[in-house]
């Protein structure tokens, strides 16, 4: 007796080991990143293709199927394209609202004409980035600046600037990069080359430049330049002490903790397009800060906010004491793996830096808890006029989806989820669609974030923007919008 549903998983098996040649070939010999409505399927398993694809839906109660994307892919491999990101979800949208009056590799010619022949982008990089600081967010950029490389028009980590902790140094750094106790093991291989203070990561040699001095660093002599700077360390957050790090081969500085002063704060989606390109000086602002002003983006769009309490239930941070012990912050002194720890959030103020024209009253608070990784924030929303759990849950589905916030804003229904599920979400943040309260002009959302992963993802997003190889995805938006569909997969983005 056959079974016909292990028999459709073999052939949908099929269908995604036939993909993943075809989109690596794209990507590394013609720049091309392939999307499924914005999430990657680069370097992707082909149980994370199927999981993409059962999780993207296009038409209410249907699921996207491999058996539609894949003539899309195979007509793609036959076009002269150049750099750019195509997001097959749209495609197949577009085509399905077109009647298929025309064959695949006709339509896909025809919707891609602008990126074809003489209306190719030129490749824009490599860009060399420089990491000040290897701790938490430092390492876990690393891995994502060094899975982005393959196509050689992306970012180009070149080095890594650090105080040496002892003889033994490179070899502890390389290892903290190889097993992370949240994270797991580094996607690849790493060597250790001792004599020339280089790790060598899948194939990238990345220099490692012991100072504890940003202002004594000639970059040019590495042979590094106009780089993009990323400091991890937060010991300097506004212009005078930043622009410490415009040496020689340096060319902008992006700071992973908020801003102060004059320092743009960029939360990518958001605000990261009306950034002055010849500022050399930009913040990322905090985790919560990226968690929260995507939703409270979308939701003052939709339905207006007049005013807001955000309460984050954060994972504790190396900022914490393990035992009770002297910090400059009373509660933070406290044992962190004992405690819920009642703090202060800076998102609140750093919303009206990212969202100007932002005129809602928000306050806010933080509770660290005793988990590594993984928070969420609670938005209590007073909205400007009454609405429904349905129409709220509907319209964040599809800004999930489609959009602006696509990259950024991802959505869950499933019932059973805890904070573990999210480890690895390249999401700003994940609106929990079951947790979800809504009573006439009141909303209460439920968003989880990895405060690392998710925060280092929304990084990398920023370098790219800002660096000017972030090249635009086809079809244009509006070309086919998504009508129905539910959650994403965690590690979708």
């Amino acid at each position: 007796m056959t079974n016909d549903h292990l028999d459709r998983w073999n052939a949908h098996e099929a269908s995604a080991e036939a993909m993943i040649p075809i989109i690596g070939k794209l990507y590394r010999e013609k720049g091309v990143t392939i999307l499924l409505h914005s999430r990657s399927l680069v370097n992707k398993s082909v149980i994370s293709i199927l999981r993409t694809h059962r999780f993207a839906r296009q038409i209410e109660g249907e699921e996207l199927s491999i058996e539609e994307t894949l003539p899309f892919l195979e007509a793609l491999r036959e076009l002269d394209l150049g750099p750019c990101k195509i997001d097959l979800g749209r495609l197949v949208a577009a085509y399905r609202a077109e009647g298929h009056g025309r064959s695949v590799p006709e339509f896909a010619a025809a919707v891609l004409a602008e990126v074809t022949d003489g209306n190719k982008a030129e490749p824009q990089g490599p860009r060399d980035v420089v990491l000040y600081g290897f701790g938490r967010i430092g390492r876990l950029v690393a891995r994502l600046l060094i899975e982005k490389a393959g196509s050689g028009n992306g970012l180009n980590l070149r080095a890594v600037v650090v105080r040496k902790g002892g003889p033994e140094d490179l070899a502890k750094r390389a290892s903290l990069l190889r097993r992370d106790s949240v994270h797991g093991q580094f996607n690849g291989t790493i060597k250790v080359d001792a004599d020339n203070d280089t790790i060598i990561a899948n194939g990238n040699v990345i220099r490692f430049i012991y100072s504890d001095d940003p202002t004594t660093v000639d970059y040019t002599a590495f042979g590094i330049d106009e780089a993009i700077l990323i400091d991890n360390t937060g010991k300097w957050r506004d212009r005078e002490g930043l622009s410490k790090h415009l040496r020689p081969g340096i060319a902008k500085v992006v700071l992973t903790a908020p801003g102060k002063g004059d320092v743009p704060n960029i939360v990518h989606g958001v605000n990261h397009r009306g950034l002055d390109l010849s500022e050399r000086i930009v913040s990322c602002a905090s985790c919560t800060t990226n968690a929260i002003v995507p939703p409270l983006r979308a939701m003052d769009d939709e339905f207006g906010i007049v005013r807001g309490h955000v309460e984050t239930v954060h994972s504790f941070t190396n900022d914490q004491n393990l035992l009770d012990n002297y910090h400059k912050a009373d509660r933070r002194g406290r044992s962190a793996p004992f405690n819920l720890v009642l703090t202060e959030t800076g998102a609140r103020s750093a919303v009206a830096k990212a969202m100007p024209d932002f005129k809602a009253k928000l306050t806010g608070s933080s509770i660290r808890v005793p988990t590594p990784d993984v928070s969420v924030a609670i938005l209590n929303l007073q909205l400007e006029r009454e609405t429904t759990r349905e129409e709220v849950l509907e319209y964040l589905r599809r800004v999930s989806l489609a959009g602006p916030l696509s990259r950024n804003l991802d959505y869950t229904a499933a019932t059973d989820v805890v904070s573990s599920d999210f480890i690895g979400s390249r999401a700003a943040s994940i609106v929990d669609a079951n947790a979800t309260i809504v009573d006439g002009d009141t909303a209460i959302l439920y968003l989880w974030y990895d405060n690392e992963f998710g925060y280092s993802s929304q990084v990398v997003r920023t370098v790219q923007y800002i660096s000017g190889i972030e090249y635009p995805t086809y079809p244009r938006e509006g070309a086919a919008e998504p009508t129905g569909g539910v959650p994403v997969p965690a590690d979708a983005h």
